[in-house]
């Protein structure tokens, strides 16, 4: 199961001609999760020849402008294609009245549905069978929500030699044991799944935090994470800078990512006073705390692997 993120955008308050605002894109197999949707949003789809059409849900961390402003475009050129399944637009309060005014004020022609779901309480906003999207707050200069995308454990192993020792036969048993179903063996005994199954396996994790001040707290909600994306605004020795805007060092993302024992963390959202090659500052101050930082790039594809 292929699931990889691209940096749509890694700029933060305004784009620059090398650098889109803030956007990520989460593919699993055929599905698509967009976190933020900064202005330019919709070239960087393009160039990376993304099928943006089969966005499932777009997560929202907050509605300044430099996160939402890409919005209205893509939902006016998800209209031009053959769209039957809903929307989703999940994000904190104030995203729902975005949306409307918008497609009021744009006399958007729309021919799907849109589905939007303010967050009052943090907790699970979207889910299926196989993984769920968790919501928690941030701390900014007003309601900010970080998102973390994670799998559901997966069945272990399936022990052939187990099954034959067993007596259940080579065929449709081992597919439900497989599945999860008891079987009755060739000698009429009831075999479970655990009898022939190895332990469940971890399934993984993405995490996606931009527009807070440090909080401690942040590392609880991504532990473990296979790929942290984190803003890192300024440099260190910027702490107080920081924290009036309420937003975070480079040093202070990679405190996170390192109490927070993540495998792989991007650093995110810049400042526009740093040019491309001023960005090293920022990466060699992380990497003093959490040597396992790079500097996320628009259009840079990660794969997430499993542990196993």
């Amino acid at each position: 199961m292929n699931l990889e993120a691209f940096i749509l955008g890694c700029g933060g308050m305004m784009p620059l001609p090398y650098r889109h605002l803030t956007s990520v894109l989460l593919r699993r197999e055929g599905d698509l999760f967009l976190f933020d949707c900064g202005e330019g949003t919709q070239v960087a789809l393009r160039r990376l020849n993304l099928r943006w059409k089969r966005i499932n849900a777009i997560f929202i961390s907050h509605t300044h402008a430099d996160h939402i402003t890409g919005l209205p475009g893509l939902l006016m050129l998800s209209s031009q294609v053959d769209r039957e399944d809903p929307l989703y637009i999940i994000g904190p309060p104030k995203v729902a009245e975005y949306v409307e005014t918008s497609r009021k004020v744009l006399d958007m022609y729309i021919n799907y549905e849109i589905i939007v779901k303010e967050i009052r309480e943090p907790g699970i906003v979207y889910s299926d069978d196989e993984f769920q999207v968790r919501s928690f707050w941030l701390d900014h200069t007003k309601p900010c929500m970080g998102y973390t995308f994670e799998e559901f454990e997966r069945p272990g192993e399936f022990n052939p030699e187990a099954a034959k020792a067993l007596n259940v036969p080579c065929g449709p048993l081992w597919s439900k044991l497989q599945g999860g179903n008891d079987v009755v063996s060739a000698d009429g005994k009831t075999v479970r799944p655990e009898d022939v199954m190895g332990p469940k396996r971890k399934g993984r994790k993405f995490s996606f935090v931009t527009d807070t001040k440090y909080l401690p707290s942040i590392a609880q909600e991504v532990r473990h994470s296979d790929f942290f994306v984190c803003e890192g605004m300024f440099e260190k020795g910027m702490e107080k800078d920081a924290a009036e805007k309420k937003h975070m060092t480079c040093t202070q993302a990679a405190q996170i990512a390192k109490d927070a024992e993540v495998k792989k963390m991007a650093l995110i959202h810049y400042s526009p006073r740093y040019t491309d090659n001023e960005l090293k500052v920022l990466l060699d101050h992380a990497r003093e705390v959490f040597p396992n930082t790079i500097l996320s790039k628009d259009r840079m594809n990660i794969q997430l692997e499993y542990e196993d």
